[in-house]
């Protein structure tokens, strides 16, 4: 007697429609972030900045995207992704249109602190996504995909901002990239529900998603997990010890490498565009590469938790290299040790926040990703009004380099410093019963 061919489920694709979604806004979000870093030389000259000044600037982002985590952060657990994440790209799309009206280093402290607050909802939203979304074999790839659109915002803001100000003015430079925002908003609201309400979601696909969650598939019911609960678990300071120590490196990667590259290489604004274009598109290698890579050790049978913190320890020592720019006078050695250390940074940013979604239930996984992400623009805060400080010391000294290489070096071995504590806080990275 014959057996009967099985059949084979058609799984389906649609979770990748919603992860170039949840990609398209957060190259919009980086895309907003970064005009004024690019824009730095020229807003500079015509307000009369000092490097203190720029700092303060800075901050009034970092602090208010702090606050602004822990607000949007609990928001989407308890109004869900959709609502959640429409709300923050309003207001980060008319916050950043508002740059534009600026006439003053307060003004631009204003709008800056009111783009923080609505940019902070991008990461929580975007992570909640893709533990709704993906099983968690797929997920640090879901990630590092996604998270490649923080560079390809920066990649496009060097390229597209300095044309708009040559052609029409540093004002519309804000007004355009602002607007774009409220496009993705269409498309989102079109596309976007949760896979139990999603009817463009075959049965095949839904159970793939599901197949290796622990958790029952509940999402419309899930009631977020209290804050009190989550400060008192020791995977929540994983997440937090890893954020503090690593996030302020972006910032300075994002803030402070046009000025850096312009003062040290003596370069304009039109030629900042190519190093800086070369550093942003290695990080998308890094994101990508970094979710790869945790995810081919699963498939080759490492555990989850095995797999990220192998992956986190190879990416924390590609960082340390760039504690070498301080040797070079060369600006392409400096722009490949820079690429290094910015790649791997956003192959970090794959796997810690994957890790959220391995220890923590759905329901409070943006609240988490908020605290976290919270802990990680408390240190961005900080960071900057340390660089603002030893740059101003340095210039006063006609030294300016010798500044450089002291944030270098702290950018070398913040990573390493990182996963050495996240270690002994948890081993194992044990999944959260609550």
């Amino acid at each position: 007697m014959s057996k009967q061919p099985t059949e084979k489920v058609k799984i389906g694709s649609y979770r990748w429609t919603i992860c170039f979604l949840v990609f398209t806004a957060t190259t919009i979000n980086y895309l907003d972030r970064q005009v004024v870093g690019i824009l730095k030389p020229v807003l500079e000259t015509q307000f009369n900045w000092t490097e203190s000044d720029y700092g303060a600037i800075v901050t009034a982002f970092t602090a208010s995207y702090a606050l602004g985590m822990v607000v949007f952060g609990r928001l989407i657990d308890r109004v869900g992704t959709k609502m959640g994440y429409s709300l923050s790209i309003i207001v980060w799309s008319l916050a950043a249109m508002a740059h534009a009206f600026a006439r003053s280093t307060f003004g631009f402290g204003v709008a800056r602190a009111a783009l923080g607050i609505g940019e902070s909802g991008n990461f929580p939203a975007a992570i909640k996504t893709v533990a709704e979304w993906f099983p968690k074999k797929e997920r640090a790839l879901a990630t590092g995909l996604f998270n490649c659109g923080a560079n390809v915002g920066a990649i496009a803001a060097p390229l597209l901002v300095p044309w708009i100000v040559v052609n029409y003015g540093w004002e519309e430079a804000f007004i355009a990239t602002g607007a774009v925002g409220f496009v993705w908003l269409v498309f989102w609201l079109i596309f976007y529900e949760i896979p139990s309400k999603q009817k463009r979601l075959g049965k095949g696909e839904y159970d793939y998603i599901h197949s290796d969650n622990e958790e029952a598939p509940a999402e419309v019911n899930e009631k977020p997990m209290k804050w009190g609960k989550l400060l008192f678990v020791r995977q929540t300071w994983v997440f937090i010890v890893g954020k503090f120590f690593t996030d302020p490196i972006w910032y300075f990667f994002l803030f402070w490498l046009p000025s850096y590259f312009s003062s040290t290489f003596d370069l304009n604004l039109s030629s900042l565009g190519l190093p800086l274009a070369i550093v942003y598109s290695a990080t998308t290698v890094g994101s990508i590469g970094g979710g790869y890579l945790s995810s081919y050790l699963i498939r080759r049978g490492m555990t989850v938790y095995k797999a990220r913190k192998t992956a986190m320890l190879i990416i924390a020592l590609l960082v340390v290299p760039i504690m070498l720019a301080r040797y070079t006078t060369d600006m392409w050695v400096a722009v490949g040790l820079i690429s290094l250390a910015a790649a791997a940074h956003q192959a970090w940013s794959a796997n810690i926040f994957t890790t959220v979604s391995d220890m923590f239930p759905k329901s409070a996984v943006s609240s988490v990703v908020g605290i976290g992400g919270m802990a990680g623009s408390v240190g961005g805060a900080l960071f900057p009004l340390f660089i603002g400080a030893i740059l101003d010391y340095y210039i006063g000294l006609n030294n300016l380099t010798a500044g450089y290489n002291i944030i270098f070096s702290v950018c070398g071995l913040a990573y390493v410093l990182a996963w050495v504590l996240m270690h002994f806080l948890s081993p194992r990275m044990k999944p959260v019963q609550m």
